[in-house]
């Protein structure tokens, strides 16, 4: 009868994105000393490192998507430390606790992969965007087609306003480096990249003709043209109210998203 968060004799209370239920569980366990120094957790650590490797790679994909990420209606970061996980484990070369973790690999993984479970891209939007990753050029165009936002359209938080919105970024695979015992990207200087484009904020009962975006990114001060690098196309749904000066402003969490593909 009582909901709580916080800690008490031995329990923790806690909510996540996408549940409206306290989640409990209990503390304890070996302590991180002994984790950290006995014989017996040699092979625990093997795999805390490959965690750890896991955790970087999913915090640089959602760096890719950032933009539209906060469109998500779940908890998309644990979603992706699994997601890269399992990645890990296609390792076969390597043994546990340095296999590498090669997105460029398995990019078709990720392809349509769907940023909300209640409201998704297709439920909300009702087109088929077409759209093209030109690596040679740095950039990606995303062709909206005309939109009647009467039986295209669907707006379940009724709010007047809404626009497109697109992203494109850059993963780099990672490998353990074996002289720090710690997994690094084979190229560092693309972590963080993310262009991004929209359309302007349109009123959600009007006829909307075709349009393209087109993301750029400036590759004069940073290699782009490795097999190791995957590039992700994403785009999402935004709505709208009027803000303190009457111009349209985004409510957070209020749309939908998804990758469009990664090449």
């Amino acid at each position: 009868p009582i909901e709580m968060i916080g800690s008490i004799q031995g329990y923790s209370f806690y909510k996540q994105l996408g549940s409206d239920k306290v989640i409990a569980r209990t503390k304890g366990g070996a302590s991180k000393q002994k984790i950290k120094k006995s014989p017996n957790f040699a092979t625990l650590r093997l795999h805390q490192t490959e965690w750890a490797g896991s955790v970087k790679m999913s915090r640089n994909i959602c760096r890719a998507i950032f933009h539209v990420k906060q469109l998500a209606d779940f908890n998309v970061s644990a979603y992706l430390n699994g997601f890269s996980k399992k990645l890990q484990a296609l390792d076969v070369e390597n043994p546990i606790g340095s296999r590498s973790i090669r997105l460029s690999a398995y990019k078709y993984l990720l392809d349509d992969f769907q940023l909300d479970r209640i409201h998704t891209f297709a439920s909300i939007l009702r087109i088929s965007p077409a759209w093209e990753i030109l690596k040679d050029a740095a950039e990606a165009h995303v062709q909206i087609p005309y939109i009647n936002t009467d039986t295209q359209l669907v707006n379940p938080t009724n709010l007047p306003y809404f626009r497109i919105i697109t992203t494109l970024g850059l993963v780099a695979d990672m490998f353990m480096n074996p002289e720090t015992g710690r997994y690094i990207f084979n190229n560092e200087d693309v972590n963080g990249t993310c262009i991004v484009s929209s359309t302007e904020w349109y009123s959600t009962n009007r006829i909307i003709e075709p349009q393209e975006l087109i993301m750029k990114i400036n590759n004069e001060t940073f290699e782009t043209s490795g097999d190791d690098l995957s590039w992700i196309l994403s785009i999402g749904v935004e709505f709208g109210k009027p803000g303190y000066d009457n111009q349209p402003v985004e409510v957070k969490r209020a749309g939908c998203a998804k990758i469009l593909g990664v090449r």
